[in-house]
């Protein structure tokens, strides 16, 4: 003869309900008690009753299984935070390739006519952005490329002025002391001897 299969609900009579929970915990602290002998698996197990009873069982230290599993929860959630950043930043980074290619010129044909014309705007500032600042540079350059004409036209007039001076005292300037002087027959040379 086969048991009964009872339904599975709760029990209204509050004694019968005491026994089969007492029953059912023990079968159920058995399974535990076997699963760990054969498996060598850590299991802690802890039921309280409707009557706010704690009953517990564990493997080895209830503490040391709570703090693994605690432990393990913040390691998932961790990963899973990572997994849902890299999910977010691979879209992020697909986002910005599409809009990248779209201001080259490119894969254009998906977009709505108000699409294009927030494009075009993009660009058109873009380009306003570009020129003026490329137009503030080109002046800058200009300004210095100025400073540096004056600098070396300043630097310039004073070189000639040494020089002029140079030759003015060549000019003027007598004989040096101890030499003499001695004209070939061409005019334009002139050597000095030195007279000791």
């Amino acid at each position: 003869m086969t048991r009964k299969k009872i339904e599975i609900k709760k029990i209204d009579n509050i004694s019968s309900r005491q026994v089969t929970f007492s029953k059912r915990r023990k079968g159920l602290f058995k399974k535990a008690q076997e699963l760990n002998t054969l498996c060598d698996a850590e299991i802690a197990l802890i039921v309280f009753s409707n009557t706010n009873r704690l009953f517990q069982y564990a493997t080895s230290s209830m503490q040391r299984v709570i703090e693994k599993h605690n432990q393990h929860s913040e390691i998932n959630r961790s990963v899973e935070s990572s997994d849902d950043d890299y999910d977010m930043l691979c879209k992020k980074e697909e986002q910005k390739a599409l809009e990248l290619r779209h201001l080259n010129g490119e894969d254009l044909q998906g977009l709505t006519l108000k699409e294009l014309q927030k494009l075009e705007e993009q660009l058109q500032r873009g380009l306003t952005n570009a020129i003026k600042v490329k137009d503030e540079k080109m002046k800058l350059g200009i300004s210095n490329l100025k400073r540096k004409g004056v600098k070396l036209m300043e630097e310039n007039n004073k070189l000639k002025q040494m020089s002029s001076s140079l030759m003015n005292r060549k000019i003027h300037s007598p004989e040096p002391i101890g030499a003499s002087c001695i004209f070939s027959g061409d005019s334009s040379r002139t050597w000095y001897r030195h007279i000791p």
